[in-house]
């Protein structure tokens, strides 16, 4: 009797759990409700209030954080501005120098317009590379940030290539890139040993890595030009013997940074953002401290929130809160860059968050014509798929 009953309990609470995560289909206004952990708030282009649940409620945000990223960046640089890196020669010492300034989108086929650049300048063999990242603070820790080597966290640095990731193929006796526009270096060889055999899209841990596998690249990329470069490595400020050979432009606006950023929910896109704008606007190093000062300075000169939290700019952290109503108030003011936000379909274009138990989704919804922003965030367990059910039924 006693099995019985524990049969019967465990076929109700999985029968309970099939119905919550699963009556979207018939009525998701209704599994909403039932939520405790949740908050909901739509308003029309008049701001009149269509929806509407717990919308003071500071719950945790996730990736919708990165709209604010997005909207300080973009107010500060413009949609059109291109970040740089700088370039140098020591005869001297016959080096190849960097300054790196924290572009967050220098992938491999940015590297391919640097060597061009390095064949322009005459520039045929040297004997190393030595990088200059004193631009950040070199104890950058971003809270929500794990030790995994998932390219989510990914460490931020003054100089990186593919957002501090490789993509690596493991086959039964080799290893390979993955990508036919990245060589395959020493340190994408190191980080492979263990990995399983397949694809493998890893962040490359050390933060300390990050110039060190900018460096390899651009010499396996020299390499292949023709332009003897050899591997050794150096770390420090420019020396004074050192001219200046360019300044590279990277050749994506801000605009297609911050629309692959959120289309992608990339977190090391975003905690670059975050910190150069600290950098810039108070000063290098970069760091946390500084990037923190001007979130909160930017709140008291826009919004009126209060009871809130922002520790970083990716929405990593489960110390970040934010309410339904503050993610409206900042859709309000992004709506010039509406177009930016991942599309789920032509009448929503919205950013979602997804963290252990936190869903959430902020963006635009095309009723009648008119573009509500909206904001939806539930801080429980809930279906993956739920938001963008719910979102649907907001339309109607």
């Amino acid at each position: 009797m006693c099995i019985k009953n524990n049969t019967l309990t465990f076929a109700g609470t999985l029968l309970f759990y099939f119905l919550l995560t699963n009556s979207w289909a018939s009525n998701p206004l209704q599994t909403f409700e039932s939520l405790d952990s949740s908050s909901l708030l739509v308003v029309d282009t008049n701001q009149h209030i269509l929806h509407s649940k717990n919308v003071d409620k500071p719950l945790i945000p996730a990736s919708t954080v990165k709209i604010l990223t997005a909207l300080i960046a973009l107010e500060h640089w413009g949609d059109d501005h291109h970040f740089s890196t700088d370039f140098y020669f020591d005869s001297s010492l016959n080096y190849l120098w960097i300054k790196g300034y924290g572009d967050p989108y220098l992938i491999s086929e940015e590297l391919d317009l640097i060597v061009a650049k390095l064949e322009q300048a005459g520039i045929t063999e040297f004997d190393g590379i030595g990088v200059d990242t004193s631009y950040f603070d070199r104890s950058i820790k971003i809270d929500g940030q794990g030790k995994s080597l998932n390219p989510y966290d990914a460490s931020a640095g003054a100089l990186a290539a593919n957002f501090n990731t490789i993509n690596i193929r493991v086959y039964e006796d080799s290893i390979s890139s993955s990508e036919k526009q990245t060589p395959l270096t020493p340190i994408a060889k190191e980080l492979s040993q263990g990995l399983g055999l397949g694809t493998h899209r890893i962040n490359l841990g050390d933060a300390e890595l990050g110039p060190r596998y900018f460096s390899e690249l651009l010499k396996s990329k020299l390499n292949r030009k023709g332009i003897l470069a050899e591997v050794n490595y150096m770390s420090g400020s420019i020396p004074t013997s050192a001219k200046l050979l360019f300044t590279y432009t990277n050749s994506h606006t801000l605009e297609y940074i911050i629309s692959s950023m959120l289309e992608f929910s990339n977190n090391f896109i975003a905690n670059q953002l975050y910190l150069l704008l600290g950098a810039e606007l108070i000063g290098a190093p970069a760091s946390v401290a500084k990037s923190q000062t001007i979130i909160t300075d930017y709140v008291k000169q826009n919004f009126e929130w209060e009871n809130y939290e922002l520790v970083e700019g990716a929405g990593l952290s489960t110390k970040n809160r934010l309410s339904a109503q503050q993610l409206v108030d900042l859709l309000n003011k992004f709506k010039a860059y509406r177009h930016l936000l991942p599309a789920q379909n032509s009448h929503i274009f919205a950013k979602s968050g997804t963290l252990k138990n936190v869903s959430t989704y902020a963006g635009y919804l095309n009723r009648n014509s008119q573009w509500s922003s909206f904001a939806l965030m539930i801080n429980q367990r809930i279906n993956f798929t739920f938001r963008e059910k719910l979102a649907v039924e907001l339309l109607k």
